[in-house]
């Protein structure tokens, strides 16, 4: 922009520059051919004088000089006048003025007698004075010229506005800030070129659309079944890898199976339409129930049995939510069929932390096969013995549990770190832990829940990020080291946590470049207008935003780049088996085609293998943390 402004300054000087040399040329032209003019009417006047002479002295033997010659010298305003016959001097006339720049005329009149003039005249236009009426015409275009000169330099400038516009949008452009060039055309001119830069922008943002409905289509063929619009057998193999490591289960909660078993009877009997209806409103009413269930997962195994799976829920819990899922299933219009009231049949399975995920499926393909054998429309939770107890407190005990660990300070930072594509480090992530009263260490995935129940997660990750800001940031030791934090929803919608978080930065300004914030993916899909005003002050601030567990919802790009994120993190559930796995593959390269050209890094989360990160850094992931890298550790902020 600067050399833009800087040549267009030129050019209005040059164009000036031009205008003034132009106009001194045609002054000067102009003198000189007055000059050259009244010199002109002087000789033609001299001339006129000489053929008078030479036809008197033809003509009249007696001159008669004296009673006309003189008169017309004065008018001519005549030095001197010498007028000779050979060497006779027949006329002389010496005049008033005392010129002294003066024009000599010594011409000979007649060669073959020897008639020559002598005479001197002053110069023309010294005798010439400017009058008002000559004034009055000279400042009259000396004012037209100058009117015509500022009016040709606004309409110059204008012109070069219109460019300096046209560069404004291109620098825009090359920025890669695409939306704010579309949404200020401005007067561009040329007009054409401003029209087709809107143009093509206009295609441009189209294209990005199509390109995040195709790579939804991607997802959703991928991991959707056709029929249902919920997860096929891939996405719900993938969560349950989610859920578990090498050593099991990395949770607690329970996996429901369903089983319609006489869909394919009903649909032969009475049509395909009255089956659709029935399974789409079961389906419908399943996904009601579980709209009180964060972070449940509702599947399609096969083509008349369903998957739910329900993480952190207690064992009590779990048997009232299958009670209500088969009475959801139950209040659907059966259409009346042979063996109408066993119709449903549920079966659960309860799993803690280290249980086997082939275990798991097992014990409630088990309690399905129980359900149908005690016959009728019920449910059945296989039992497994006594539920631990110390993970399973009731809500009084867990509010006062963390009242406590809050008052006491007993919340712990862990960091882990995410390295990039060349073994470097990118950040460090932190992740929250508490100690029991024993001195034991509580995962997040234990109090979580708790805490969201109890409203304690904003003072929880208010005392984290304390930590982080006025700990481990402020430290001189960790030097340039980034560190990431997670904010959950309570958090991000709490007035008194979010006015606290502004002025927290706002005093610790210096610090905001190393700090990330991030959120998840869910959290933005499903609270998009009441989150955007929070993720904008925390990105005008200088933090840099960040959106995780990207893969667990079947949606498109478009938010990514709405909210300006500059960091995804793909979930475990994509990551896991990524080397053997071409779906996650053809999922993680159509993300990553969606973000093109678009400043956003893309990491992956639960890296276990080498032959993972090495297809993840092939598909052109950035980074990755996971166990492979290093497991979580305490921090010393």
């Amino acid at each position: 922009m600067k050399l833009t402004r800087m040549l267009t300054k030129k050019l209005t000087s040059f164009w000036l520059t031009s205008l003034a040399a132009v106009a001194f040329v045609c002054l000067l032209i102009a003198v000189m051919s007055f000059m050259q003019l009244t010199y002109k009417f002087q000789q033609q006047k001299v001339m006129e004088l000489e053929s008078m002479l030479v036809e008197h002295y033809q003509a009249e033997g007696d001159w008669s000089l004296d009673a006309w010659l003189p008169p017309m010298l004065i008018a001519y305003n005549a030095g001197a006048f010498r007028l000779s016959l050979e060497r006779e001097l027949l006329f002389e006339y010496e005049g008033n003025t005392h010129d002294l720049n003066l024009i000599v005329y010594d011409h000979v009149l007649d060669s073959e007698h020897g008639l020559r003039m002598y005479l001197t005249l002053p110069q023309p236009f010294a005798r010439h004075s400017l009058g008002w009426y000559e004034l009055l015409i000279f400042l009259v275009g000396m004012t037209a010229i100058a009117l015509f000169v500022r009016f040709g330099y606004l309409w110059l400038s204008r012109q070069l506005e219109g460019i300096e516009e046209l560069a404004q949008r291109s620098q825009l452009i090359l920025q890669g800030r695409h939306d704010q060039a579309l949404a200020t055309p401005g007067k561009g001119k040329p007009r054409l070129i401003n029209r087709a830069l809107t143009h093509l922008l206009e295609a441009l943002q189209d294209a990005h659309k199509e390109r995040g409905r195709l790579d939804k289509f991607i997802r959703a063929n991928t991991f959707l079944d056709a029929e249902t619009q919920i997860g096929n057998h891939l996405f719900l193999k993938n969560r349950l890898n989610a859920l578990s490591d090498e050593h099991g289960m990395i949770t607690y909660g329970v996996l429901y199976l369903l089983e319609m078993d006489d869909l394919d009877a009903l649909e032969a009997s009475l049509g395909e339409t009255p089956a659709l209806e029935l399974l789409h409103g079961t389906i419908a009413g399943i996904n009601r129930v579980l709209l009180t269930q964060a972070d449940s997962i509702f599947a399609r195994r096969s083509r008349n049995q369903f998957a739910v799976v329900v993480p952190q829920i207690s064992l009590g819990e779990a048997d009232k939510l299958a009670a209500r899922l088969l009475k959801v299933c139950l209040s659907q219009p059966l259409p009346e069929f042979d063996n109408r009231d066993n119709f449903y049949h549920l079966g659960g399975a309860y799993f803690e932390a280290g249980d086997a995920q082939e275990q798991l499926v097992e014990e409630a393909d088990m309690a399905l096969r129980a359900a149908q054998l005690q016959g009728n429309s019920n449910w059945f939770m296989y039992d497994k013995g006594i539920v631990d107890d110390k993970l399973f407190k009731s809500s009084v005990r867990w509010r006062s549990f963390l009242e406590n660990a809050l008052a006491n300070k007993q919340f712990l930072a862990f960091s882990q770190p995410i390295m990039d594509s060349d073994n470097q480090l990118h950040h460090e992530e932190i992740f929250t832990r508490v100690r029991d009263g024993q001195g034991g260490i509580i995962l997040a995935t234990s109090f979580i829940p708790m805490a969201n129940k109890c409203g304690l997660m904003p003072q929880i990750e208010r005392q984290i990020l304390e930590r982080v800001l006025f700990g481990l940031l402020s430290d001189p030791d960790n030097g340039s080291v980034r560190y990431s934090v997670n904010l959950s929803l309570d958090s991000l919608l709490s007035r008194s946590f979010m006015r606290w978080l502004q002025t927290s930065l706002l005093e610790h300004r210096h610090l905001t470049s190393r700090l990330i914030v991030e959120v998840t993916e869910e959290m933005v899909i499903h609270h998009r207008e009441r989150l955007k005003p929070q993720l904008d002050m925390i990105r005008k601030m200088g933090v840099t935003l960040c959106v995780d567990h990207v893969g667990q919802q079947v949606v498109g790009t478009y938010y990514i780049k709405e909210y300006h994120f500059d960091l995804v993190k793909l979930h475990r559930s994509i990551v896991r088996q990524i080397h053997v796995r071409q779906e996650n593959q053809l999922f993680i390269r159509s993300l990553i085609g969606g973000l093109y050209r678009a400043d956003v890094q893309i990491c992956a989360e639960g890296v276990e293998l080498f032959e993972e990160w090495q297809t993840l850094r092939i598909l052109g992931v950035s980074a990755a943390q996971g166990l492979y890298f290093r497991e979580p550790e305490e921090t010393l902020g």
